[in-house]
């Protein structure tokens, strides 16, 4: 069987997670300034508020964890979204020690505007891949990210 560098990997620039990580750091470069310039959020607070617009009603612990973030970097980030009025906090019925965090009209509106603008930023990456070579890099990433969850269940 042949070697491959990624499978072999005889540096740093040979590892998949450093490939990868270097991939999504140059990629994120126009989210960033889209969500910044145009929009004057952080990559942090758009990524809170698309969960929020999937999946409402939830509390920061499991935005927290549905955003792959540690508890303090959710709560610093909702507590901003907050202040710009774009989430708002509201006390679960039953327990009212516990909050629920939904997107204002004014977050939907923000999220309508800028999810065609970071999906079309994504459509432009892929783009120099045909639909089979997507279609199949899905299929890796997904059998990727089983593996990775398998392995830190281990």
């Amino acid at each position: 069987m042949p070697t491959n560098r990624l499978t072999q990997p005889k540096s740093l620039d040979d590892m998949l997670l450093y490939v990868l990580w270097q991939l999504q750091a140059a990629a994120r470069r126009p989210v960033v300034r889209l969500c910044e310039a145009e929009f004057g959020i952080t990559r942090r607070e758009w990524r809170m508020l698309a969960q929020l617009a999937d999946s409402e009603g939830m509390p920061s612990s499991a935005l927290a964890e549905r955003a792959a973030l540690d508890r303090a970097q959710t709560s610093r980030a909702v507590s901003a979204l907050v202040q710009k009025g774009l989430v708002v906090r509201t006390p679960r019925p039953g327990n009212r020690r516990e909050v629920l965090l939904h997107l204002t009209e004014r977050g939907r509106a923000l999220y309508a505007a800028l999810l065609p603008r970071v999906a079309a930023i994504n459509q432009e990456l892929l783009s120099v891949l045909s639909e089979t070579e997507v279609a199949t890099l899905d299929a890796l990433v997904q059998r990727l990210r089983a593996q990775a969850e398998r392995m830190v269940e281990d």
